[in-house]
């Protein structure tokens, strides 16, 4: 049963409760960095470092979660049709036929569509219903209570940046505070109603310097993975099976999806990421590159040391069932060389080759 208009207003009250935690912890550090150890050089940096860490923070509270288009829903035949039918296997027919027009290359565990009951439309690549929001999130990472939001499309740049700066906050309050809190703890300075306030300041300071810090080198990895948490312990699955590097670009260019590229535009909490969240560039990558390498060096066609280049897919056009199917065969661009593998493909082409060696 679904939880009555009271029950849901009193739960949406309570997830404002880590947020507003945050926000009594950071007033009270200005309190007792301004007010109690008033340290007039350093309050320029101080105030610099504050301000961009609140707009970070702020942005990543007050960005709405980016949701599909209806683009994504089914049509009002297909929709009749989905909801009289009773046998899933008939119900997958309907979503294939719909999703035949919308660039989705991602698939269930089981190889099914990828259809939200709950907001009743094709959920995109990357895209995931997150319960609290109780809405499908483009690209979602993850729920986070501390800013009461789900982080995605929308607002990651935003969450990393507000990682960034928090840490860096912390690290100046500690890098300034450290020498007084040392005068207090061996009694140097007389015990006054501030100590208190810069002995707990240096305290609270480095704790959640050391909890953001790896919090924050997680995400960097999952930003040169080109990964979302979701994705880091749940491969995505494509036509061919999981693959959790399916949108991994090199580590520049998985940096410009996140941050664009405009460079001017990455220190700054303004939305600046490539791309509408609906699709994604992926590379689709079937056999072993070193496999790939030799059979190719046997053949003369790349130098000893030559490394293969992938082609890259761009999921911006519609595709239809047997153009998806012949995606399921790889295809691996060498210059102007391509070569497409599969099992049958490998075989004669080994075949080939013994017998072309025999004859020699």
């Amino acid at each position: 049963m679904a939880p009555s208009p009271a029950l849901r207003c009193c739960k949406r009250a309570l997830n404002w409760i880590p947020v507003l935690f945050i926000n009594l912890v950071v007033a009270w550090s200005y309190y007792a960095y301004v007010v109690e150890l008033c340290v007039f050089s350093y309050l320029v940096i101080f105030h610099a470092f504050l301000a961009i860490f609140i707009w970070s923070y702020w942005k990543t509270i007050w960005s709405k979660p980016a949701s599909p288009s209806i683009a994504f829903a089914l049509p009002r035949a297909e929709k009749e049709l989905y909801e009289k039918e009773q046998r899933a296997e008939m119900q997958q027919e309907i979503l294939k036929r719909v999703a035949k027009n919308l660039p989705i290359y991602t698939r269930t565990a089981g190889g099914a569509i990828r259809y939200c009951d709950f907001c009743q439309l094709i959920k995109p690549d990357r895209c995931h219903h997150c319960s609290t929001c109780e809405m499908c999130v483009l690209k979602m990472d993850h729920h986070c209570p501390w800013v009461n939001n789900c982080v995605g499309f929308s607002n990651y740049k935003f969450f990393v940046l507000f990682l960034a700066y928090a840490t860096l906050y912390c690290v100046v309050i500690c890098a300034t505070v450290v020498q007084y809190f040392i005068k207090f703890w061996t009694k140097e300075l007389p015990d006054t109603h501030a100590k208190f306030h810069i002995l707990f300041l240096f305290f609270v300071a480095a704790l959640f310097f050391i909890s953001i810090v790896s919090l924050f080198s997680y995400h960097l990895w999952l930003v040169g993975k080109n990964r979302t948490t979701i994705e880091a312990f749940r491969a995505p699955v494509f036509a061919n099976g999981p693959d959790k590097n399916g949108f991994s670009l090199g580590f520049k260019r998985n940096l410009v999806e996140v941050f664009g590229d405009q460079a001017k535009n990455w220190i700054f909490p303004v939305f600046s990421s490539q791309g509408d969240g609906h699709s994604f560039v992926t590379r689709l990558v079937h056999i072993d590159p070193e496999q790939v390498n030799s059979i190719l060096q046997q053949n003369g066609k790349i130098p000893a040391n030559g490394e293969p280049n992938p082609c890259v897919l761009v999921n911006s056009a519609p595709h239809t069932e047997d153009s998806s199917k012949e995606t399921a065969g790889t295809r691996l661009c060498f210059g102007t060389i391509s070569f497409r593998s599969s099992r049958l493909h490998l075989c004669v082409f080994f075949l080939f080759q013994m017998c072309l060696r025999r004859s020699l």
